[in-house]
């Protein structure tokens, strides 16, 4: 079993690169791929986030480059915060290789990406809808790409990019060495390794065992648009020593973690868009208590060393029941007791009971706390707050004045009111936030639209009903393309999640008549979906959305 990178014998480069980073011992995935893939075999990792994987694909191909004209490695992953993520680390890998590295993604002029594509690249690391758009403008050549890899394919196949990933495979030379990384393996990643890679070597991480005993799992059902102020009235009972909360998007995570601070709560985000001496800023002041929350997604919080988190929130539960293990893995640690807590939203129950079935637990269902618990919270802390002065008796200068008012007449129970109302000013800045309840109801056949199904993000179109129809929280949006476009669910699901950065999974209904799409969105994320507008397209064809 290889101990250290000496013994894998790469180039000194690399080696020089590896020590100046501080990399001594190689993980399980590093072990387990680099021998492999320096052998030229196709290989297939699957492992959680964080074990990494990114040094394990970037080493071998930076070891084989060699300068050429044309891109030698490409490397597909599902989120432009990946893709930059992966970028960075190839170009801190091989720093003393003089290395040509771009990372491409949508939301972004196609211009300098051009440019830099014609003044030569030797790794391009990439989103499928970008990647398969610069080839069909001919501005990117992969037919003597060597490498090829797929990062994240499960989330590619969720976002609904996998057949772009198919098309852009289908143009790289049949003889290129490919490496794939996934978390799972559904059956349609399945099928995409045993149709596009040779003979592939399995390397199986198991993921960390979690200590579900220590881990006090809960969840409390609200509506969408009730969460945060779900977690405002949650941080006012639970005792929080620092939480890490989880949200969807980049946006999300700033405008969370703006929100809280507005409510008093000391918080910042960490996202993909922070570069690496800011986010080290951000975790110094967690770490020194000076903040008590970080809001992150999954992909900004890989590699987050933080040990005695108190509290784990999930603001949506995650796509993968893997990933939600993974993330309340994070409370809980070095014998302490720690406390998993999912904001749950009606269209959320299939995969709260996904979770359950994988760690075998039942999570618990809790009412939020009420405007009268707060109250009596409140109150509470306020006498404890008095016991414990009564108790140091380290208030001399304020004996002095309350005697001067007993002097001046006033009733000693009066004056200590009086002081208490005062210390409780502060509370009417922080007004109890206001949340509905959730109505029990009964199953509908509808709620199999929503989530990703485990063969992969397939869309069930419209039956016949009216087109002013459509499920409770959601819109319905049109687009002035159908199927005499050749438009199809997934172009719909792909580029929608993409340049609006949300899950493919929460897209609802999709009808395609011949001229014309409906899609039913979220209410929540409607007016991000909007916002967008002018960078949704389908092939060359771009489209914008209005509400039907």
């Amino acid at each position: 079993m290889t101990t250290d990178f000496t013994s894998l014998d790469l180039r000194p480069e690399l080696q020089q690169a590896i020590t100046e980073l501080g990399y001594t011992e190689p993980t399980p995935i590093q072990a387990g791929i680099i021998p492999l893939m320096l052998s030229g075999a196709d290989v297939i990792g699957q492992a959680q986030t964080g074990t990494g994987k990114t040094a394990a694909f970037a080493l071998p191909i930076l070891h084989n480059f060699k300068h050429d004209r044309h891109v030698q490695a490409l490397i597909l992953a599902p989120t432009r915060e990946l893709a930059l993520q992966v970028a960075d680390s190839i170009i801190e890998y091989g720093k003393h290789l003089n290395v040509r590295v771009l990372a491409v993604y949508g939301g972004q002029p196609y211009g300098p990406q051009i440019s830099q594509l014609n003044r030569g690249v030797d790794i391009v690391v990439g989103t499928p809808g970008r990647l398969l758009d610069l080839i069909e403008r001919k501005a990117l050549n992969i037919k003597h790409v060597r490498i090829a890899v797929l990062d994240e394919a499960d989330e590619m196949l969720n976002m609904g990019f996998i057949e772009d990933v198919e098309k852009i495979l289908a143009e790289t030379p049949a003889e290129r060495q490919t490496a794939l990384f996934s978390a799972t393996l559904p059956p349609r990643i399945r099928s995409l390794a045993s149709r596009f890679m040779r003979d592939p070597q399995a390397v199986t991480i198991k993921r960390d065992t979690l200590t579900v005993s220590a881990i006090e799992q809960r969840y409390y059902l609200v509506h969408e648009n009730d969460k945060t102020n779900a977690l405002t009235r949650l941080f006012e009972i639970e005792p929080i020593h620092s939480a890490l909360i989880f949200a969807r998007t980049r946006a999300e995570t700033s405008q969370l973690a703006n929100e809280l601070v507005v409510r008093g709560i000391p918080a910042e985000a960490i996202h993909g868009d922070l570069d690496q001496q800011a986010r080290e800023r951000v975790l110094g002041r967690f770490r020194a208590n000076q903040l008590k929350v970080l809001v992150a997604t999954d992909v900004a919080a890989r590699g987050l060393d933080i040990e005695d988190i108190s509290h784990v929130f999930n603001y949506h539960l995650p796509d993968d029941a893997e990933v939600y293990i993974h993330r309340i893995g994070r409370t809980g640690r070095a014998g302490k007791t720690g406390i998993a807590i999912t904001l749950l939203s009606p269209r959320e129950k299939r995969r709260l009971r996904e979770v359950e079935a994988l760690t075998r637990q039942n999570v618990t269902k809790m009412e939020l706390p009420t405007t009268q618990d707060i109250i009596a919270h409140r109150e509470s802390q306020v006498v404890e707050n008095l016991k414990i002065w009564l108790g140091r008796g380290r208030y001399k200068r304020e004996l002095e004045m309350v005697q001067q008012l007993i002097e001046a007449g006033h009733d000693p129970l009066h004056i200590a009111a009086a002081a208490i109302k005062i210390a409780r000013a502060d509370e009417k800045q922080r007004p109890i936030a206001e949340v509905a309840d959730v109505k029990a109801e009964a199953p509908r056949k509808a709620e199999k639209t929503y989530g990703r199904e485990k063969r992969g993000p397939v869309r069930r179109e419209f039956g016949r009903s009216r087109r002013d129809s459509h499920e409770e929280g959601m819109i319905r949006l049109k687009l002035n393309k159908g199927k005499a476009n050749g438009i199809r669910p997934n172009d719909i699901v792909g580029t929608i999640a993409f340049h609006a950065n949300i899950p493919g999974y929460v897209i609802g209904k999709i009808r395609i008549e011949d001229k014309t799409t409906f899609v039913d969105i979220p209410e929540d994320v409607v007016e991000q979906v909007l916002k967008h507008n002018g960078n949704y397209r389908v092939g060359k064809d771009k489209f914008s959305l209005v509400k039907a």
